[in-house]
């Protein structure tokens, strides 16, 4: 549910410079209370000085950045906030855990920085580290915890001081791919129960989509296209973005008709495919892109007869993938990519029917 009440983060107009090097060029966007927004990218997008910038660790160059209603950072008027001051806490990639202190003296830190002893500090170290599973390694030295308990313990030491906003700059990217799908469904699920304000950064993308109330896919810079992740799946607005978020098929040609009130597209590829499609609102040129999902095309060995967006294609060849088999196929000169669960149902130089709804073939605006 969205907040009426001012957005937990906000952040407007921030761009970072270091000295001619641009690494935020502009960005904008809230965070409401309780939500997690993921800032997802590839490396050099931006989205780690973007977050160490709403952290107080780097100046930017220009814009303003608010907690709750607090401004802490206006390039305008001169004023940064110490990160300190900031109310925040951060789990790092690299965990931060001193390895000479035991577990409970790791969580204990930054309550003691804020001056908390005795029986207060206690209750909340050891209240935190159950939080996290880690209740019974309190007295354990932290050298000897592995990379998931370590990790543990790094959010366990962020979530000790109740504050109002924690900020994660991929942290679970250090883990083995089973425990990393692991920690994600823990770390939502933690967040979600504990109804904490998160801005989170990744550049994978089953994470921005498993643990985000919204993401900003970022590049070069700037935010290419903001939203719920089924909507940055479903409907990407640039080649990029589609390319970027999961695999899809780009889909070229003359438009030949569309209505602007229905929100259809319908266009011909040079192979002479004629593909129906949906705007999303995006405005229609005489000619369009369609980006279509691989998981979104089905494969049948007969056609049905009347039916909308059935063309056949023919088998490339198919690649087993464990709980996928990835079919390439021949469609009118271009190569079509399906991903389907089961084996194919032609065999490689034969011919199958190719289908997708057009609701799922999504026109895309013009890229950068």
């Amino acid at each position: 549910m969205t907040s009426t009440s001012a957005p937990a983060i906000a952040v407007e107009n921030l761009s970072i410079r270091y000295g001619t090097v641009t690494a935020v060029e502009t960005i904008s966007f809230t965070v409401d209370a309780g939500q997690q927004l993921t800032l997802l990218g590839p490396s050099g997008c931006g989205k780690t000085s973007t977050l160490r910038a709403v952290a107080g660790l780097e100046k930017p160059t220009a814009g303003t950045i608010r907690i709750g209603r607090r401004t802490v950072f206006d390039g305008s008027k001169g004023l940064n906030i110490p990160a300190e001051q900031r109310g925040m806490s951060m789990v790092f990639q690299s965990y931060a855990i001193w390895p000479h202190m035991t577990v409970f003296d790791n969580v204990a830190y930054g309550l003691r920085v804020r001056n908390e002893s005795g029986a207060a500090l206690k209750e909340k170290v050891h209240y935190a580290l159950e939080l996290v599973k880690m209740g019974p390694y309190a007295e354990r030295n932290a050298s000897a915890l592995s990379g998931g308990q370590q990790q543990r313990v790094a959010l366990a030491r962020a979530i000790a001081f109740s504050p109002s906003v924690i900020l994660f700059d991929e942290p679970l990217s250090n883990l083995d791919a089973k425990l990393r799908s692991e920690m994600r469904i823990e770390l939502r699920e933690l967040q979600r129960r504990l109804g904490v304000t998160s801005l989170y950064v990744t550049h994978d993308l089953e994470e921005a989509l498993a643990m985000s109330d919204r993401i900003v896919v970022m590049r070069t810079g700037l935010a290419e296209q903001s939203g719920t992740p089924a909507e940055i799946y479903d409907y990407p607005r640039t080649e990029f973005v589609a390319d970027f978020i999961g695999s899809a098929n780009l889909v070229s040609g003359e438009v030949v008709e569309s209505d602007a009130r229905a929100g259809t597209v319908v266009i011909r590829t040079a192979g002479g495919n004629v593909v129906h499609g949906v705007t999303h609102g995006r405005p229609v040129g005489p000619r369009g892109t369609l980006s279509i999902r691989t998981v979104h095309f089905t494969l049948a060995a007969k056609s049905e007869a009347g039916a909308t967006n059935v063309w056949p294609a023919r088998i490339i060849r198919s690649v087993f993938l464990g709980d996928l088999t990835q079919v390439h196929l021949d469609w009118g000169g271009q190569e079509i990519v399906v991903r389907q669960i089961g084996p194919p149902v032609a065999a490689a130089g034969e011919v199958a029917w190719l289908n997708a709804a057009p609701s799922q073939c999504a026109l895309l605006e013009a890229g950068r």
